[in-house]
């Protein structure tokens, strides 16, 4: 050791101020940085803090609008509450451990981040203003990477109305090639305007409101599900709301569950007591000892739960932990337990069609079920053979279903043949990111059941590797990301994917885990620069941009692009599209369009959209 030791002294003890801290340590405060293409980013969580703050001044009565626009890379929310305090504006946004959350009589379930939400957001913005107007006076602060840059002293406003308006531009620096997806955004007002009825927000000129609270929300929700095989059940009573129904769909569960209107991914206790409840309540009300699995298999539901002075499992409030129903001391279990089965059993007598209903789903989820579990395990026998010398995947170390602080980073990259997995696998983080690699074109699985993934080795590995056999709980990767090249073959497998999750799991793609990645078309470079280009634009914009006679590289297939090069695309600047589901779409309908059988309609379609393999490469196929 000798010299080169560092000495631990007082010297070493450094002290970071609170914005330092912050920039230092996002994950802390915001989950993961991100530059949008995923929905649980950083970007849409500095949205949702500074919301917070609004919707508490809502719930305390004040301000029934909360108005919401992005403009290119820059977000402005403005409320009518009563506006911070004007002498301590600055406090309320670059000092930790400013704010009234802290005194629980102002604020009793309020959903904020203890006074941290505003200053986190400040510290990771690159442009951040705060206009506070109250009792007929302004005031005006503004920030650049939680720095004070301008501090307008107090003047006196006659114009604008009450409340608090600030604008916030995300720092490149920390989240890189930054765009917001409209979807997302709107996905999450909705929430809000759903969970406190009574609120309008304005979103880029739109109107948000809801009458009938989680009852609107999963109507909103039913995309590509539909139709439900009874009207949504909706019960309310106290601090419990939930809403539910079978939908159409064959497989899988959905869940939208929120504590104090903070919407909770992960769910928790109130989610893990809500599905007991639901068994509990249908095996009593039939008299039969139902498989848990038949009464849940396609559920549809929203539950919302509100706790005083909640105990989450994580800062970004994801995982809700608490057991008990503070003050009173009743345990979350026997709440929520009670309300379901009183409220259940009273609507199942009264409304027998939906009782039949709900009987014959579950009656044809067993059947299913049995059909099924022969070929499950002769599927689960071969897997545990093949995943001894699975040639198929690379895996990474860090897994989704752990609590290691890079679980949100796991990637599972899908790839065809050899060379372009080669590429990918040298050139990958081994702690987060995995590789599973395609040998040719998968199975069109259009129209067939799911034994198929079962008899299908390759689908068999794909799904063992990912964990979803029996539910989503258990997913092993956060983003599942298809790698294929940008020619007709890869555009081909693209689709026989995107057909296999549709069909087999639609929530995968529904809860946002579904991207295809987006590698560079061109490189252009002189001997100081290189820029690799996604389109004919940023083509021009590179060559204008290096003058010259630069050298321009074409990318046909991705085991062209060496590993050194490849790491560009797969790290922190990585781009990814995520595979969104409109609402408006039915995905039996999508499906059949695009890989049922040769309709007229798909000849005209496809001859009408035929490109040259140059146009399909840049991303032009509609």
């Amino acid at each position: 050791m000798g010299e080169m030791s560092e000495k631990y002294t007082e010297d070493s003890i450094r002290s970071l101020d609170w914005k330092e801290h912050i920039r230092l340590r996002p994950g802390m405060y915001i989950g993961k940085l991100g530059d949008g293409a995923s929905q649980d980013d950083g970007i849409y969580i500095l949205i949702k803090e500074i919301i917070d703050n609004a919707i508490d001044e809502y719930v305390m009565g004040h301000g029934k609008i909360i108005e919401v626009s992005i403009e290119d890379k820059t977000v402005t929310i403005r409320d009518y509450g009563r506006g911070m305090p004007l002498g301590k504006v600055i406090d309320c946004v670059s000092k930790i451990n400013t704010g009234a959350k802290y005194d629980s009589k102002v604020f009793k379930k309020a959903v904020g981040l203890n006074g941290v939400g505003s200053k986190a957001v400040n510290a990771m913005s690159s442009f951040f203003r705060v206009q506070s107007v109250r009792e007929g006076k302004t005031k005006v602060v503004e920030y650049q990477r939680g720095e004070l840059v301008t501090d307008e002293p107090i003047r006196e406003e006659t114009v604008l109305k009450q409340g608090t308006i600030i604008t916030f531009t995300p720092d490149k620096e920390l989240f890189g090639h930054i765009h917001f997806i409209d979807e997302y955004v709107e996905k999450q007002l909705w929430n809000y305007v759903f969970l406190n009825q009574g609120l309008t927000i304005i979103f880029n000129g739109e109107k948000l409101y809801a009458k009938n609270g989680l009852l609107d929300l999963l109507e909103r929700n039913i995309n590509g599900n539909g139709p439900l095989l009874y009207p949504i059940i909706h019960i309310k009573e106290r601090d419990f709301e939930c809403a539910f129904s079978h939908s159409s769909k064959q497989y899988g569960e959905e869940y939208y569950s929120f504590v104090n209107g903070q919407f909770t991914p992960q769910g928790g206790t109130h989610l893990v007591v809500f599905r007991e409840s639901i068994v509990r309540a249908v095996r009593e009300f039939y008299n039969k000892d139902f498989d848990t699995s038949d009464i849940r298999a396609s559920i549809l539901a929203a539950i919302s739960l509100k706790v005083q002075e909640p105990v989450f499992e994580s800062q970004t409030k994801t995982k809700l932990g608490s057991q008990l129903m503070e003050p009173d001391g009743l345990s979350i279990r026997n709440y929520i337990n009670d309300i379901i089965k009183r409220h259940l059993d009273n609507f199942l007598h009264q409304n027998q069609e939906t009782a039949e209903a709900l009987h014959r789903k579950i009656l044809q989820s067993e059947k299913e079920r049995k059909e099924l579990a022969g070929i499950k395990k002769l599927a689960r026998d071969s897997v545990k053979k093949a995943s001894l010398h699975n040639k198929k995947l690379r895996d990474c170390r860090v897994h989704l279903n752990t609590n290691h602080e890079r679980k949100l980073e796991t990637t599972l990259f899908i790839t065809e043949g050899d060379s372009a997995s080669g590429s990918i696998t040298k050139a990958r983080d081994a702690q987060t990111q995995a590789v599973f690699s395609l040998k040719g074109k998968p199975l069109n699985c259009f129209g067939l059941s799911k034994k198929i993934v079962y008899q299908n080795e390759e689908f068999n590995l794909l799904q063992s590797a990912m964990n979803i056999d029996e539910d989503m709980e258990n997913l092993r990767y956060n983003n599942i990301v298809i790698a294929t090249d940008a020619d007709v073959d890869g555009m081909h497998i693209r689709l026989l994917l995107l057909t296999f999750f549709l069909q087999f799991y639609p929530d995968l793609v529904k809860t946002g885990h579904l991207y295809i990645l987006q590698t560079p078309l061109f490189r252009v470079r002189n001997k100081k620069e290189t820029i690799y280009c996604y389109s004919e634009e940023e083509r021009i914009k590179a060559i204008q941009k290096l003058g010259k006679n630069p050298e321009i590289t074409r990318f046909k297939g991705l085991g062209e692009i060496s590993p050194d090069e490849f790491r560009n695309f797969i790290g922190s600047s990585i781009r990814l599209d995520p595979v969104l589901l409109k609402r408006e779409m039915q995905i039996q309908e999508i499906l059949s369009f695009y890989m049922g059988k040769n309709t007229p309609d798909r000849q005209n379609f496809i001859i009408e959209n035929l490109r040259v393999e140059e146009d399909i490469a840049e991303g032009k196929v509609a």
